[in-house]
């Protein structure tokens, strides 16, 4: 199992519409997933830790599906429409990590 990870980060002065992103991208990004992705979550950032602090991420994103290549299959089919979303609800540059699942409850 993997996960992929698209953080966005808490840039000062950046733009992040979480409505829009919650209720219209990941509908869209699930649908065109299909039966590939196994799970997904979305985190809203509260703060890094300290009380006060601003988050490093401002939302993070994780997919779950059985291999890279299964990521990929599902994935480059789509990835012009659900990159070219980005722009509807963020003007960060997402950071993008692919991790292989060692534990999960």
């Amino acid at each position: 199992m993997i996960t992929v990870s698209i953080l966005y980060p808490n840039q000062p002065g950046g733009n992040f519409n979480l409505d829009y992103y919650v209720n219209q991208h990941m509908p869209m990004t699930i649908a065109k997933l299909g039966e590939a992705l196994r799970g997904v979550s979305v985190e809203h950032g509260l703060n890094s830790g300290l009380p006060d602090s601003a988050p490093l991420y401002i939302v993070m994103c994780h997919l779950l599906f059985d291999s890279v290549e299964a990521f990929q299959s599902a994935f480059a089919p789509h990835a012009a429409a659900l990159q070219g979303d980005i722009p509807n609800y963020t003007d960060a540059d997402p950071v993008i990590q692919i991790s292989e699942v060692m534990l999960s409850q």
